[in-house]
């Protein structure tokens, strides 16, 4: 009979009640499992199926809540906080939070991930059966990626960065697990790790991966006079005072540019969808 052990999924049978909680047992050793840890209750002796953790006395426990992440399977798991000295806490679907060691992320803080990012992992179990997850390593990226089809080239993808480098981000597509580079001249700056970036692909390579930018199309970039109007509208909170009926003295005064100038870049704005116009207001576009 194999031995039980943090992080496994096994099937157990129901061998009693007690006031707080069911005792499981597979014949051999019994485990406890909290009435919180189930949605409905459950038949003596029925065989169920549960995911086993070590509790903080180092105890095995057990839930009814299947992780989506197992100690042989990789998938997204959702960062639901930080903390400068452990690293990132993620969902794997379970009650229990699983920590992505501070080591195992970035060097630079302001690359590590932010709640609501994803990381690529793996489950692990620590000496004591404590649980951690484990980013995907580059290998193991290469054994998993699926072909990128050439009809993608100058397609948008949402993907998310597994591995920053100095000369450049590596990703993971989200909808299919496309492998994308995009070297450090097409990106403005370094995402971070996990989160969800929209990539242009600039090349579909022999082996099926992707080669793309993070920077705008040429027709799509805005002008130096309209990225400094758009900044200024989301330093002030996405409204001003300002549009083509303004006089040139107060476009002078406030934006340091000509009427025609200013006027030109507000019809670029509009043209990208990023604002609109309404009683002498300009306002950015939901």
């Amino acid at each position: 009979m194999a031995e039980l052990q943090s992080g496994d999924i096994v099937k157990l049978f129901v061998k009693e009640k007690q006031e707080s909680k069911y005792i499981l047992t597979n014949d051999y050793v019994d485990i406890p499992l909290n009435i919180s840890e189930v949605t409905e209750p459950l038949e003596l002796n029925s065989k169920i199926e549960v995911f086993l953790f070590a509790d903080r006395r180092g105890n095995l426990s057990a839930t009814t809540a299947i992780p989506h992440i197992n100690k042989d399977e990789y998938g997204w798991a959702r960062v639901l906080h930080v903390k400068d000295r452990d690293g990132a806490y993620v969902d794997i679907g379970t009650s229990r939070e699983v920590l992505v060691p501070a080591e195992d992320l970035p060097k630079l803080k302001p690359l590590w991930p932010e709640p609501g990012n994803h990381l690529f992992i793996t489950l692990r179990t620590d000496r004591d059966g404590g649980l951690f997850g484990r980013l995907a390593t580059e290998e193991k990226v290469l054994e998993m990626y699926e072909d990128a089809e050439p009809e993608l080239f100058n397609q948008n993808i949402i993907a998310r960065p597994y591995r920053l480098l100095p000369v450049g981000t590596f990703l993971i597509g989200v909808d299919k697990p496309y492998r994308i580079f995009v070297h450090e001249s097409e990106r403005n700056a370094e995402p971070r790790l996990g989160a969800d970036i929209s990539v242009r692909v600039i090349e579909v390579k022999e082996d099926g991966t992707i080669n793309a930018s993070m920077l705008p199309r040429k027709y799509e970039r805005l002008s130096d006079d309209a990225e400094k109007i758009f900044a200024y509208l989301q330093e002030i909170g996405g409204k001003m005072p300002f549009g083509d009926k303004s006089s040139p003295e107060e476009i002078k005064e406030m934006f340091h540019m000509s009427k025609a100038s200013f006027k030109r870049a507000l019809g670029t704005l509009m043209k990208a969808g990023r604002i609109t116009q309404v009683d002498g207001w300009t306002e950015i576009k939901e």
